[in-house]
């Protein structure tokens, strides 16, 4: 059996200097480091810019009974050359602020983007967006919900939020995924986390109902 070989660690990288280069809504800090190689010794020094995002959660808001997900609409400046439209179908997201942890913010920002509560947050993956360029790493969970009445538009004003919900039936949802429709990193794996995982949540929300039955 192939094993995966021993990964270097953050104490084979030297760090010699780092510096904001940018620092608005956003930071952008540049660095000049050395690390180990592979076939031995160190790297030379090396330049590199890195666009500071922190840390975010997403939501993939699943009705388990009604076989439905609940999916954001917006305008995002990233995807203004999309070949489709620069509004794409997403999950209920936002950033970590010092001193939240995950679970808070995913409960946060699925009652601000999408007007509700759920009855259960299920952890999907932690992975990290870009890291050749950025340290954005995203929490990925599902909601499971009772998506009856979730609908509208919301978002904060002050933010400039123009939130649309989207609920689509299982079955549509999976074939926007592949269509190329839904293009956007976390979506794509929550719903195919979804597809993977759909049996586990069929027999519960049965085992439920059955035992609902005969109480």
């Amino acid at each position: 059996m192939t094993q995966v070989p021993k990964p270097f660690t953050r104490q084979d990288v030297s760090i010699e200097t780092s510096k904001d280069s940018y620092s608005g809504f956003f930071r952008i800090r540049t660095y000049e480091l050395q690390h180990a190689l592979f076939k031995g010794g160190h790297s030379h020094l090396l330049k590199r810019e890195l666009f500071e995002r922190g840390e975010a959660v997403a939501v993939l808001l699943f009705d388990p009974d009604q076989q439905e997900v609940v999916l954001t609409e917006q305008f995002r400046i990233g995807a203004l050359d999309d070949e489709r439209s620069p509004w794409l179908l997403e999950l209920v997201a936002g950033m970590i602020e010092s001193g939240e942890s995950p679970e808070s913010v995913a409960e946060r920002e699925t009652l601000e983007e999408a007007g509700c509560r759920y009855a259960e947050l299920v952890p999907i993956c932690r992975y990290w967006v870009s890291p050749g360029g950025t340290n954005e790493r995203i929490h990925l969970y599902c909601g499971l919900l009772d998506s009856s009445g979730v609908d509208g538009i919301h978002g904060l004003d002050d933010e400039g939020e123009d939130i649309r919900l989207v609920k689509l039936p299982l079955n549509e949802a999976f074939k926007l995924l592949d269509q190329g429709v839904i293009n956007n990193a976390a979506t794509i794996i929550a719903l195919q986390w979804l597809q993977l995982n759909l049996d586990r949540f069929i027999r519960d929300s049965a085992g439920s109902q059955t035992t609902g039955t005969e109480s």
